[in-house]
């Protein structure tokens, strides 16, 4: 096991196990994890829940009220893992609802949004030994990152992993609705003028389509310790 600590970016598309992966990974090695997407939930959220997203989301209202939007990891003792907080409050279940889904990738191009998000994550990284996933944090928030991976998976099997992931909390949703918002958000992510999805030219892709997660970990795992 290697002993100087390194940052690790984990890149790709909606429901290809980032975070599954950057968890395991995370408490293999003993570093920092960060959901860099669970951030830009939280954002959308507030505007949700303040009126700021009605059938259309007011940018100018969201720039103003960025400052009173306070976020944080807290680290759940039992569990051993960072839990998102807005304001104080634990939100890791709304923020994973669909009314969420269905907004985060309009809030997330808000270049005010980014240039906040992104200074949090810089500071959250600083000291090294963080694994943090998201869409863009081997082409902006670390692009010195020691290890970058992308991950990948075919259209159907994302879908039925984030189908699978939301059917016990709501009944109306369908297999083709999940697929729908899947692909609208990897469309919008990847358009975007403001630090769009790309893979970092230096980024390894691992298409996981039918890897399970100790497959991903052991290969991961490799990687790191090949490093130089």
């Amino acid at each position: 096991m290697r002993t100087n600590k390194i940052t690790i970016a984990i890149d790709g598309y909606s429901s290809t196990g980032k975070s599954t992966l950057a968890k395991a990974l995370a408490k293999e090695l003993g570093y920092l994890y960060v959901d860099s997407g669970a951030m830009y939930r939280a954002v959308t959220l507030y505007a949700l829940d303040h009126g700021i997203i009605s059938d259309r989301l007011d940018t100018d209202l969201l720039i103003t009220k960025l400052p009173e939007i306070n976020i944080e990891f807290r680290l759940n003792a039992s569990s051993q893992v960072g839990e998102m907080f807005l304001n104080g409050k634990n939100i890791e279940g709304p923020i994973r609802s669909m009314r969420v889904s269905d907004w985060v990738s309009p809030v997330a191009a808000v270049s005010e949004v980014r240039t906040k998000m992104v200074a949090m994550q810089q500071a959250m990284g600083l000291d090294k030994g963080v694994v943090m996933d998201g869409r863009d944090i081997g082409s902006v928030v670390f692009p010195d990152a020691e290890l970058k991976l992308f991950l990948t998976a075919s259209d159907d099997i994302r879908s039925q992993r984030r189908f699978d992931e939301l059917k016990s909390k709501s009944t109306d949703l369908s297999l083709q609705m999940v697929k729908a918002n899947l692909i609208s958000r990897d469309q919008q992510d990847s358009s975007r003028e403001d630090s769009p999805l790309i893979k970092s030219p230096d980024a390894i892709v691992i298409d996981n389509s039918n890897l399970t997660i100790k497959d991903q970990l052991e290969l991961v795992l490799k990687l790191v310790e090949g490093l130089d």
